[in-house]
């Protein structure tokens, strides 16, 4: 895909890894569709970049009628949809035990049920055109589970399996022209960690090594212009773990549980459930 003069929505846009893609596409050339819940936010964000490239639509990505008709509303502004980079995402911390139901569910909604909105919603048009890119961005905690996130690690493990099942869907049915994408990051520095559902009781704060938003940005960028399957981001090491993970899955999963308990929590804090239901508590900046 050629990014320049491309239309691309990016769910997420607010902030974090979403923010980073909407400026690393915008200097590409691309018009893109800015969707996250808070249209302050988004106009912020529209504000940097260069007059009439993009277009505010704000909406919850866990609801899949306002993003069909977020869709809908970008291909009548900017014309037919050549890519969809699904960003949008919540991080939860505590044991299964101890986060209240309702922010599981919520979690969820958000982080599976907005890809899976945002696949419905761009799939059609592509299918049709027999041209795009979906790229979905999962976690490298959807590979290797971790104690304290493991719903979050549920959803990003369910990401995952979505994008392959998107692929298989699309080749059982002889579709050419439309690819579906994963990408893969270990832990970035983005406004997630501190807008986090928090019911450990501890602080948290991101286990090294850390990425920058920027890099996992220019990453979603090469797999619109170059889909692959899945791409893992975060350096050697990260990738060293995932594939070590393949080999003795406990040893690592072990490893990664000390990781977490060691760097990632600390201190205590306030129980909270984030920015799961309020967006105003959202982190609207690119890094924490």
């Amino acid at each position: 895909m050629r990014l320049d003069g491309a239309v691309v929505v990016v769910t997420g846009a607010s902030g974090g890894i979403g923010r980073a893609t909407v400026r690393e596409l915008a200097r590409r050339g691309a018009r893109l569709g800015l969707i996250a819940r808070d249209r302050a936010s988004l106009e912020d964000v529209a504000a940097e970049l260069p007059p009439d490239r993009a277009l505010v639509v704000p909406c919850d990505v866990a609801d899949d009628e306002a993003v069909s008709a977020a869709a809908a509303h970008v291909t009548e502004q900017l014309g037919p949809i050549d890519g969809w980079v699904n960003c949008a995402g919540v991080a939860g911390f505590g044991t299964v035990l101890s986060t209240p139901p309702a922010d599981v569910r919520r979690l969820l909604d958000i982080n599976i049920g907005g890809c899976l909105n945002g696949a419905r919603a761009a799939l059609p048009s592509m299918i049709a055109c027999r041209h795009g890119v979906l790229v979905n961005v999962s976690s490298v905690l959807g590979i290797i589970p971790a104690p304290w996130v493991t719903p979050y690690c549920m959803s990003k493990s369910a990401v995952r399996t979505l994008s392959a099942g998107l692929r298989a869907e699309l080749r059982r049915a002889g579709i050419r022209g439309v690819s579906v994408c994963t990408v893969l990051p270990g832990a970035v520095d983005t406004p997630i960690w501190s807008t986090a559902a928090n019911h450990t009781g501890r602080k948290v704060a991101p286990p090294p090594p850390v990425d920058a938003p920027e890099r996992v940005a220019r990453v979603i960028a090469a797999r619109l212009r170059r889909p692959r399957p899945e791409t893992v981001t975060g350096g050697i090491a990260v990738r060293l773990l995932v594939l070590a993970h393949r080999f003795a899955p406990g040893p690592v999963e072990r490893a990664l549980g000390l990781v977490l308990g060691r760097w990632s929590l600390h201190g205590g804090t306030a129980q909270t459930s984030g920015a799961l239901w309020d967006p105003a508590l959202s982190g609207h900046r690119t890094r924490r």
